[in-house]
């Protein structure tokens, strides 16, 4: 059974801002690739001046007692609720067990102040399989802005997943005016119709889709409805500007879009007719970043629809926080970081 937090974002992520901080050893192939948010490649018979090349972090043979580490900032700061420690194409050089530890450093912490941080499991030491997406759940509750990834006693892992729930620090957004949707402030993709050619979560992503394939495309509708997606926004707040971006989609963008929200603080988003009018539907240009203003009352929710169906590569949705919402934000961010049971 495939575990439910899979559908949550990896806070690790390159795309997210993640990067490897420092690791003991890399000998073989380096740390930076456990961040590359593409899955791993394999290309047999390649070697380099220091054996086969891999798509992952390798360390060498160790010959004395100890482990191997890599240390990771996450490129949002959130709970975790399951890891992935994947050892694609690793065969015969996989470590057979590992463990993560997390910790809590706010701002910009050097590799000095995180090795003498306060670690606290994630993953106790746990066996792992070759050439395997080894997926692990994880039961803390506790705010983490960096993970340590430990492999016994050595050998390769391709990537490493941490997907979690995002808890953005409320710095970055100090007047309340934000892009509610993004997926590091916290915004996250909870519905969609169709997901055939392309994730709905990428919509959130943060900076500009680079190919086609970066975005969110559904397969042609050969029926009367439309394709749509909900977004749960990353607080509560009054969206002012909306950016509906087709770039890169050509032959396959929708022809036109609507947007509606709801509260779900006053009403149930299983409702229908709790949905309010957003952007009525509008014509949309392929290959375009369109902005529409948008006049509403706060919502917690929104619904994209595109008619009837094609990609697009962003959603974004700017707006204020609603009326107390930051200083609620701020205090949950000051009283967060207790560590959570495992």
């Amino acid at each position: 059974m495939t575990p439910a937090w899979l559908s949550l974002p990896d806070l690790a992520s390159r795309r997210l801002g993640g990067g490897v901080v420092g690791a003991n050893d890399e000998l073989f192939a380096a740390a930076d690739n456990l961040v590359t948010p593409e899955p791993p490649g394999f290309t047999p018979r390649t070697f380099g001046p220091k054996g086969q090349v891999y798509d992952g972090w390798e360390t060498r043979r160790r010959r004395s007692p100890g482990e191997d580490w890599a240390i990771v900032r996450l490129g949002a700061s959130g709970v975790v609720h399951g890891l992935v420690v994947d050892t694609s194409f690793f065969t015969g050089n996989f470590p057979p067990a590992a463990s993560v530890h997390g910790c809590r450093l706010d701002g910009h912490p050097a590799l000095e102040e995180l090795e003498s941080a306060d670690w606290f499991p994630l993953l106790p030491r746990s066996p792992l399989a070759g050439d395997t997406a080894n997926a692990f759940d994880v039961g803390s509750d506790a705010l983490v802005t960096h993970v340590r990834l430990v492999i016994h006693p050595d050998g390769g892992v391709a990537r490493l997943r941490v997907h979690g729930e995002v808890v953005p620090d409320p710095v970055r957004f100090p007047d309340g005016w934000l892009d509610l949707a993004a997926v590091d402030n916290g915004g996250r993709v909870t519905a969609c119709s169709d997901l055939f050619y392309g994730a709905p979560g990428q919509l959130i992503e943060p900076g500009l889709a680079h190919t086609m394939g970066e975005g969110w495309e559904t397969r042609r509708r050969r029926d009367t409805g439309n394709d749509w997606v909900v977004v749960r926004l990353a607080a509560p707040g009054r969206i002012r500007l909306a950016e509906l971006d087709t770039s890169h989609f050509k032959g396959n963008a929708p022809g036109a879009a609507a947007l509606h929200g709801v509260d779900d603080r006053t009403a149930d988003p299983a409702d229908g007719t709790a949905w309010r009018e957003l952007l009525p539907r509008t014509p949309l240009r392929p290959d375009t970043r369109h902005r529409f203003p948008v006049v509403g009352d706060p919502v917690t929710h929104v619904r994209l629809d595109i008619y009837p169906d094609g990609g697009m590569a962003r959603l974004r949705l700017h707006g204020h926080l609603d009326d107390g919402v930051l200083d609620t934000l701020r205090a949950a961010w000051r009283s967060a970081g207790v560590h959570g049971g495992n």
